[in-house]
Formats: structure tokens, sequence, C-alpha cells
């Protein structure tokens, strides 16, 4: 085991939130708390940009109840970003802060872009001689990174989606006969993980629940066989019910549907609208039918109240692990959940090289999407379901939510402020 480092640890959230990225916060600070090489525990505001900005706060001074209720308090409780790093100039600002702060362990929360941008800090700290170790942990929705099970994040969401399918069914099945179509667009940008999760609805010997019709990122759409394939529902079903992800595509592999000419601050295309595009294509071609678009948006990661708690348990293991890696000499790896091979459902954490997790995409694997192509095998529901298992213990005001927020006492900074250009 290499020796300890005696030092801060600075720990900071990226990307889209999810309704657990705090309790893998709440895993970090908890764990680094009990050891006393660790002199002070810091966060970075808003991702990267906030290391960038010195805003850094103090997290051992906040108080345990708000430490406890960021395992029911859903978005990134320090603010995130979705920032790339371009210029040697911020990559040895980044560089300063850590020699200000004597930051030596350093923790970065998000999905493979997040870990591209953690993996490339560890390079720059190591070629400069400033020892520190450097660990990512996994989050997304998506649930596409590679070399892990599965991602903090998505048992949630497709709790969610799932749960609001057979809301929504329920409320489709009171207003149809044989003439209505329900389309319901969910996020998935490369991946149809989270519209496939959908497909956790259905009860067991009732292939006919909702949803009917699953459309995947994995699959060409063919918009004839889509028609034919909602005509053919609405023989034998009330109402139609469809899951679309949003980033659909065609058979040359091009979006149906995108923001014209919008990318972020990664390249990625700005997706949505694909649910509006089949509600019309429903309306221009199928006579006597009444259509409906649902797009939960933000919602789906948003909600804490349909969180799983197998989910937020293994967020918050995950935070612990990367803690307990670091502190025995690890670094340049990602935590990974990794899933036991007996007969009821396990895990545990691993790790993997950063490098092989930056900017890849881990897709369904073909076999657990059905010969139609808009449903999901029974491997899929197996692998899902464990992973939805179990309800948040949210606390209550007046009737809502009673989520916490930081104090967010800011450290002194030290350096002068960052030029941006």
């Amino acid at each position: 085991m290499a020796a300890e480092l005696t030092g801060n640890i600075l720990v900071a959230q990226s990307g889209g939130p999810t309704a657990v990225i705090n309790a893998s916060l709440a895993g970090v600070i908890s764990e680094a708390l009990n050891h006393e090489c660790i002199e002070e525990v810091y966060g970075g505001l808003n991702g990267i940009q906030g290391i960038l900005n010195e805003d850094l706060i103090d997290l051992a001074g906040e108080s345990q109840q708000a430490i406890r209720g960021l395992r029911y308090t859903p978005a990134s409780a320090l603010g995130t970003c979705r920032f790339k790093l371009r210029r040697e100039a911020d990559y040895q600002r980044i560089l300063e802060v850590f020699h200000a702060h004597n930051i030596r362990y350093f923790f970065y929360i998000g999905g493979n872009d997040s870990q591209d941008t953690a993996n490339q800090i560890s390079k720059m700290a190591q070629a400069s001689g400033w020892e520190m170790r450097v660990i990512g942990i996994p989050k997304t929705v998506d649930n596409d990174l590679v070399r892990t099970d599965h991602t903090p994040g998505y048992g949630s969401i497709i709790k969610h989606v799932a749960t609001t399918v057979k809301e929504l069914a329920c409320d489709a099945d009171a207003m149809a006969d044989h003439d209505l179509v329900h389309v319901v667009e969910v996020m998935g940008r490369s991946a149809g993980w989270v519209a496939a999760g959908s497909a956790l609805a259905k009860r067991r010997d009732h292939p006919h629940d909702a949803p009917h019709i699953i459309l995947l990122p994995e699959v060409a759409f063919d918009p004839n066989k889509f028609l034919d394939d909602v005509t053919n529902v609405l023989k034998r079903q009330r109402y139609c019910m469809v899951v679309v992800g949003e980033g659909l595509v065609d058979a040359e592999g091009n979006y149906i549907t995108t923001a014209a000419g919008a990318t972020d601050n990664f390249g990625h295309s700005q997706l949505g609208g694909i649910g509006d595009y089949l509600k019309e294509l429903v309306d221009g071609h199928i006579d006597g039918v009444k259509t409906r678009s649902s797009r939960l948006g933000h919602t789906q990661r948003a909600a804490a109240t349909h969180a799983s708690q197998t989910d937020n348990n293994e967020a918050f293991m995950a935070g612990q692990a990367a803690v307990e890696a670091a502190l025995d000499g690890v670094t340049d790896k990602m935590v990974t959940l990794m899933r036991g091979e007996t007969d009821y459902y396990s895990c545990e954490t691993g790790l993997t090289d950063l490098e092989e997790v930056a900017n890849g995409v881990k897709h369904l694997p073909p076999q657990w999407i059905n010969e139609d192509g808009i449903s999901m095998s029974y491997q899929f529901v197996k692998y899902a379901t464990p992973l939805i298992q179990g309800e948040v213990q949210v606390p209550y005001e007046h009737g809502l939510p009673a989520f916490v927020h930081l104090a967010k006492i800011p450290v002194e900074k030290h350096l002068r402020p960052h030029r941006w250009e």
C-alpha cells in the first residue's frame, strides 16, 4: 500500500444531475471525515468551472443534518457544469488552485466526459510533479458508461419512468376506445437504457400492458413499420402507449430530431422533440385517432420521491469507495459497480482505468431486444428489476418534500481571478 498523503480533498460534480448524485457526495464526505491524513474537505462549486474560479466551499463545516439530507435531495448540491478544458492556461490554473489549497485528493462525480476531464487533470498534475490522487465517481441516468455493470442514477430514473407509464396507462385506458395513441419521450442520447426501463411497467404474465411500443437508439427507426405497429396495437388494445428515447436515429445513424445546429460544450447535438414528431406522424397517417405527446424532460432525473433505495445505497457506496481507494494509493481510476454472480442480487465496487471510460458508450446488448425491435427480452427485465427496489424515505414539511440546502461556507481565495478567453 502506498504511503498516505497528508492534505486536503476536493470533490466536484459535473454534467446532468440525478436523483442520487448527492448520495455519492455524502459518501465522499462521510468517509473523508474518518481519516486523520485528510485535513480539509472542500467542494468545488459548479464543477470544473468553480475550480477555475477558485470557488471552493468547506464541506467539513456543514452540519451533519445537511450531510445526511444529501441522501434524499436531488440534483447537484455543489452545482454542476458542462465545460470542456481546452486551453493550456486552464490546466495551469487548476494546478495553481491545487497548490494554493494543498489538494492531494480530487474526486469528480460525473459521466464519460467528466471522467475524461478527470483523467486529463491527473496527467497534467503528474507531468508537473504535483503528487495527488484522482478518482472518478460514476454518474449518469443514461447508464451508458463502459466498464461498469450499471451507473448510479439509472435505477432511480427507470423507477420513475416505469411508474409514470403505469399512471399514464390508467389515464389512457379510462379515456380510450381503440382510438388513442400516447407518446412518452424519455432521455437517452446514444443508448436506449432509459426507454428500455419502461418495460418494467408491464406486470408479469400481462404482455399487453403498456408500454406497447419501445423505440430505442439501437434500432434504426422506420416510419412505415412504426405506423403499422401502432395500427396493430390499436386493433387489439383500447390505446397504444409508445415510449421513445430522445436519441432515435434513422438507418444512416442520423438523429430523427435535433435542435438545428445546437450543441453543448462537448460538441453533442441538442436533442428533443422526437415525441412531437411521432405524434405528427400518427396524426398525418392514421385516421380517427387521438394523439398525445408527453416529454418527461428534467423531471426524470430530479424525481427524488420516486428514487430507488438500491440506487441510493450504491451511489453512497461509490463515494465511500473512491475515498478508500485514494487513501490506499490508487489514482487514475473510476469506481465501478459489479453485480454478484449468485442467484440473488448483490453489488460491490471495483475500479477501472479512467482512460477506458472516457468518452466511451455502452449500448444495450442486442439479445436484450426482442426480434420485433419494439419490446425488451426477459434478460433485460432480469437485469433491471433489482435496480429499482426500495423507496427512499424523504421527509415532508407542510405536505411537500423537505430537501436540504448546503450552507456553502466559502473557502478563502488565494489567487487572482481567472482570465476567461
